[in-house]
């Protein structure tokens, strides 16, 4: 195990932001994390885990341990005549993950083509697009409590997904006086660290089409049963042409929740906003495109400091300046707050951000 000082975090946020941590451990294997748990200087500092990078504000230098997770290793794990188990190291990159899985014949995770991050992070955030959300093909993790360096396994239903949410969003309670072991009904930021994930990818595979522009997308090709593949190209082409690249464009992708009403709500901004794009969840609830709102309230293309909105999408907020001059925590989340004032003071709407500011 060696401990870096000083280092520049700005190549390891997809915003581009720069910041340094003060001290930061290279995660690749198990071992290395039981290294830190053992390690009396180490052990009692408080830490922040990065995977990569792509959910994360940074308003300042990080004073926490950095624990980089750059466990690697993709491979199938079991294989029935109802599913797939496959098996990915939480530092490979997402997409990648999903290339390989179609490579080898494994398809299921092609509508979460191209969301940026690492395996690791897809079930802390419970990723979802375009149909489908992370917990609809996860089966299980690995982690490590870093209180007592114990390693255990999560299930979907211990996971506790939610929207964008999950157990690994939420803070720990202290730990427990005898020691022996973790409460699974707390919460685990900063306390557990994933290593590995498997997901459960179905048999036989069934095609997620229902998302609006796949539907479009389909018809303009004129295939009636497109295969995985077909179907993580387009994924991929509706992103690229509506959310900046973050090799060229420093940004966190969708930077709000789309927020969920009652359907009384839901009518009552009908009623004065009649285009306003809305959707009608399984609960009986109203989910409400962020990204609307904002664009109502006249954000796209807007720009406060070195922070922007996004002119194809008011969701996303981006970084204007470069290298040295690049934007600052500050100047996001200061635009950020200007926003939710906006939709709340035109819509009585809280917008809730999806990125961890640091």
């Amino acid at each position: 195990m060696v401990v870096e000082k000083n280092v520049p975090l700005q190549p390891w946020n997809t915003f581009g932001i720069a910041a340094r941590a003060q001290q930061l451990v290279r995660i690749r294997s198990v071992s290395d994390l039981l290294a830190v748990v053992n390690d009396s200087a180490l052990a009692p500092l408080p830490k922040f885990v990065l995977g990569g990078g792509s959910n994360i504000v940074l308003t300042g230098d990080v004073k926490p341990v950095v624990l980089k997770i750059e466990i690697k290793g993709l491979r199938l794990v079991e294989e029935t005549a109802r599913a797939c188990i496959v098996e990915a190291g939480a530092g490979e990159a997402w997409h990648d993950c999903v290339l390989w899985t179609l490579a080898h014949g494994f398809p299921g995770l092609e509508n979460l083509a191209l969301i940026p991050g690492t395996a690791g992070a897809s079930p802390v955030q419970n990723i979802g697009a375009y149909g489908v959300e992370l917990q609809d093909r996860f089966e299980s993790l690995d982690a490590v409590d870093l209180w007592t360096g114990q390693s255990f396994t999560l299930d979907a239903a211990q996971c506790g997904f939610g929207y964008r949410d999950s157990v690994f969003k939420h803070a720990p309670a202290t730990p427990p006086d005898d020691g022996e072991g973790l409460p699974r009904s707390m919460g685990l930021a900063g306390r557990a660290v994933i290593t590995h994930v498997r997901f459960r990818l179905p048999k036989p595979w069934k095609p997620v089409l229902g998302y609006l522009d796949l539907e479009r997308r389909r018809l303009e090709a004129g295939i009636e049963q497109p295969d995985a593949r077909q179907i993580c190209d387009w994924v991929c082409e509706i992103r690229r042409s509506k959310l900046p690249d973050p090799a060229v464009v420093g940004n966190a992708g969708s930077f709000f929740k789309n927020p969920t009403v009652t359907p009384d709500q839901c009518a009552d901004i009908i009623a004065r906003e009649p285009r306003i794009v809305h959707y009608p969840m399984p609960d009986g609830s109203i989910k409400l495109a962020a990204g609307w709102l904002i664009d109502a309230c006249g954000w796209k293309g807007k720009t406060i400091g070195k922070a922007g909105v996004y002119e194809r999408q008011a969701l996303v907020l981006v970084n204007r300046g470069q290298g040295a001059e690049s934007v600052t925590g500050g100047e996001v989340m200061t635009l950020a707050k200007a926003i939710q004032t906006s939709v709340y003071e035109r819509f009585g709407i809280r917008l809730e951000p999806e990125p961890v500011v640091v």
